[in-house]
This record gives C-alpha cells, sequence and structure tokens, in this order.
C-alpha cells in the first residue's frame, strides 16, 4: 500500500493506532496521542496532520537525512512516518 493511501485511511482510528503501534516506538505512540488530545483531534487526525506539517517545514537537511535513511530502509514507508512523527513532536528520529 502507497503511503498516501494509508494516511486518507487514517480516518479509522484502528488504522492509524495500528499503524503507529507497527513502528514499535511505544514514546513516539504516546507523545501523539497526548498531541491529538490536546489539540481536541483524533490520533488518525493529527498523525495525518503531522505527516502535512513534516512535508511543509521539514529542512533540506532533514529531506536529504531522510532519503539516505528510505534507501537503507526495509521499510521506507515506516522510516517516514517515523522522521514525520518524531519531527512534529520535537524527538530525535
Amino acid at each position: 500500500m502507497l503511503l498516501g493511501d494509508l494516511l486518507a485511511r487514517f480516518t479509522d482510528e484502528s488504522i492509524a493506532a495500528e499503524t503507529v503501534v507497527g513502528l514499535g516506538d511505544l514514546a513516539l505512540l504516546a507523545g501523539l496521542r497526548e498531541q491529538a488530545e490536546a489539540s481536541g483531534l483524533s490520533l488518525g487526525a493529527f498523525a495525518a496532520g503531522a505527516m502535512r506539517r513534516y512535508a511543509a517545514e521539514a529542512s533540506d537537511e532533514e529531506w536529504v537525512t531522510l532519503m539516505g535513511a528510505l534507501g537503507r530502509a526495509q521499510d521506507p514507508g515506516a522510516v517516514c512516518l517515523q522522521r514525520a512523527f518524531a519531527h512534529v513532536l520535537g524527538h530525535r528520529a
């Protein structure tokens, strides 16, 4: 499944939660849930917005780093999601 297709399905909370849990970073999941609740958004809506924010705000250096990580990754979509979520939460990816 393409990353854009997956993000479009984040309106289904179970898919959003399953995807974030699948990243294997419970601190990231907790941070996303906390920020989503503070923003008055569902986890899926916050996560999809986080991807848009990452695309809009990430520095050139971050994009170069992401491209290198994608080239080495077995699951490039997961790498992209994890970096985007960490970026929005202010965590180190």
